[in-house]
Order: structure tokens, then sequence, then C-alpha cells
């Protein structure tokens, strides 16, 4: 059987693909580009995160001798990940890329490839498990809680759930490195990636006016009742739930608590403005059903570090990708273009886009 090991450079993808080989498949290796230096509007003289990891990548594949090769699927990612980005800023949400990046270029650009090249299998290092039940193929949490990444991963459609594995699902962290460790891969200790990888300083604002050359316009902040408390400096510099940089100075803390792109407003209330019950998703794919329940009880994320919460779903009447979600206990800083996630124990029951 043949297996299509997603490497990044890292240890997890490093570790996945070891174990692959020792399971005794024919693996071969494979780093996607994602965007040149120019796409990101990097400056830096020397090469970039994205070439070392590549050459990273390399390196294991050449101590387990797999054949390895590096995939141009830049104009995908540029289009996929960094334009959604964009678009969503500027339609007043907050985008999740690592999302868009597995939806779209992993589990189906990367996936395609691996078909082309007769893989029977892709393989990446996600603390996430799989597997087959009652005819279906389903989505798990990592056995390591700390580690679950099985809310980024909640797009995976059948027939992808059908053909990827995840060789690290059962494991910890600590029992990652220490393998990488045992067989001498450099990359052992190599801290885990936590920017946004085109935007490596973090300063996302300066990221899209660079990219798109434009000059987002100042703006009123309004109260809930739309008196004006001052000027904001464009909608892009902003997600709700945000205290720090507003530069309003008022008798209690400020937060933003809804952006409107169509009148250019950002309104800004107390932390207790930011509790709400209700809000709509779309966008939702289905693991655990063909069809959904007209309505279910089920546990619901809404960011990456959340523990999920109880909530009642109501799905559309006439659309089952659109559900309504209300939960049990208001929930802080409900965000468009967030992902809500939805479990019923250790199982992903399906995901979507927050509206």
């Amino acid at each position: 059987m043949k297996a299509l090991i997603a490497m990044s450079g890292g240890v997890d993808s490093s570790v996945s693909a070891y174990l692959m080989k020792e399971k005794g498949y024919d693996c071969m290796g494979i780093t996607m580009k994602l965007f040149h230096n120019e796409d990101i509007v990097e400056k830096k003289s020397k090469s970039c995160c994205a070439l070392d990891d590549v050459e990273d990548a390399r390196n294991v594949a050449f101590r387990l001798d797999i054949p390895y090769y590096v995939v141009n699927f830049s104009a995908d990612f540029k289009k996929e990940v960094i334009g959604r980005f964009i678009d969503c800023y500027e339609h007043g949400a907050t985008p999740n890329p690592c999302i868009d990046c597995n939806r779209h270029l992993k589990f189906n650009r990367l996936y395609e490839r691996g078909k082309e090249l007769g893989c029977n299998y892709i393989v990446t290092g996600h603390y996430a498990r799989i597997k087959e039940l009652n005819g279906r193929y389903v989505l798990m949490k990592a056995a390591d809680l700390s580690k679950d990444q099985s809310y980024v991963l909640y797009s995976l459609t059948q027939d992808q759930l059908e053909h990827t594995i995840f060789p690290l699902g059962a494991m910890t962290k600590d029992e990652t490195r220490k393998i990488a460790d045992e067989q001498g891969f450099f990359n052992a200790n190599k801290p885990d990636s936590q920017d946004i990888c085109f935007v490596p300083d973090g300063d996302y604002i300066g990221f899209i006016k660079n990219y798109t050359g434009k000059d987002y316009p100042s703006g009123n902040f309004i109260d809930k009742d739309n008196n004006i408390f001052g000027t904001h400096k464009g909608i892009i510099a902003y997600t709700i739930g945000q205290r720090k940089g507003l530069g309003i100075t008022y008798k209690e803390p400020l937060y933003v608590t809804n952006i409107n792109p169509e009148d250019n407003t950002v309104t800004l209330g107390s932390n207790s403005d930011l509790f709400k019950t209700d809000f709509d998703a779309a966008y939702m794919n289905w693991i655990m059903y063909d069809t959904p329940p007209k309505e279910f009880k089920a546990k619901a994320k809404i960011r990456y570090k959340q523990t999920e919460q109880p909530a009642t779903i109501t799905v559309d009447s006439d659309d089952i990708s659109k559900i309504h979600v209300s939960f049990d206990e208001p929930q802080r800083a409900i965000t468009k273009g967030q992902a809500v996630v939805l479990y019923d124990g250790e199982y992903v029951i399906g995901g979507g886009v927050i509206q």
C-alpha cells in the first residue's frame, strides 16, 4: 500500500513518516510550497522559514530512505487561503486560515495529487483519530486532548476520511519527540509553529495593507446606541472581543462587540455585552450523518482553544448546510468567520462557519 506523507519539516510529520514506513507502507514524502517571498512581502535576505522547512523535510526523508518531492501549490494557496483571509477581514469577520488550508490544500489538492501518484492514503501529523463506525468513517478527538486538532479537520469528507491516516492520534507530543530523538531526527526538539505561516511577524494588518495596496478608511467607534466614542483605524484592525489597541480612554474597559463594514463602524461595549447564546452557521460539513436530525443536542466549540459547551442544534428545514445554535449558557465573543464544530463525546458530528 502506498502512502503520501505530507511533510512540513516539523517533528510531527517526520515521526508520522517513520511510523508509516515501520508499518510496511510504501512511503513517499511531499512538501507543499505554498507561497513565494514576494507574496508575503518577505524582505529578508536570507532564506525564509518555508525554505528551511523544505530542507528539514528533505533531510528526514533522506534518513528514512523514501522518495521526496516538493509541489508548488502557491497559486491555490494565494486564492483559497490568502484571498479568503483578506476577504474575511474586509467584511468584518475573523478568518481561520489553518482550516482553509486543510480544506483546500492538504485534503483537496494534495489528496488529488496523491491519487495521481497512485497512493492509497494521505498521511499527516495531525493529532486526531479516524475509524469506521456503522458503515461511516468518523473523525474523533486525539487521545491526548491537550494536542487535539479535530476542530481544524471538521471539513473532511467521507472519501477523504477513508483515505487519510493520522499516525499520531493515539500518542502524546512527548512520545512523538521521544521517537524522533531515538531515530536521530535533528528536528526532534524543533518548536511547534505558532504563527500564521504567511504572516511570520504576526502583523496581519500590515500584511493585508501591503498585499492589497489598499488604504482602509477610518470610521467611527460607536456604542450600541450609536453614540460616537472616537475614530477607528479601519475595520480590518479589529476582531470581536478585542480590548487592546483601541486608543480609547473611558471610565470602564471597552471591547469590540460588533464590526459593521456597511457603514464602516466598530461597536464598543462592556465585557458583559460579549456574551450571547444564539447564532447561525452555514457551509456545514456533516461527518456523522448523511442527513442530520432536524433538532438535536450536542456540544459546540466556537474557537480552537475553547472547551465545547452544551447546545441545541436546529437544522434548516430547506438547507442542511445551515444551522442555528443555541447554547445552554451564554458564551463570550461568538465571532463571525470562525468555525463552530459539533461533538458527541469524542466524535465530531460536523462543523461550519459562524455567520
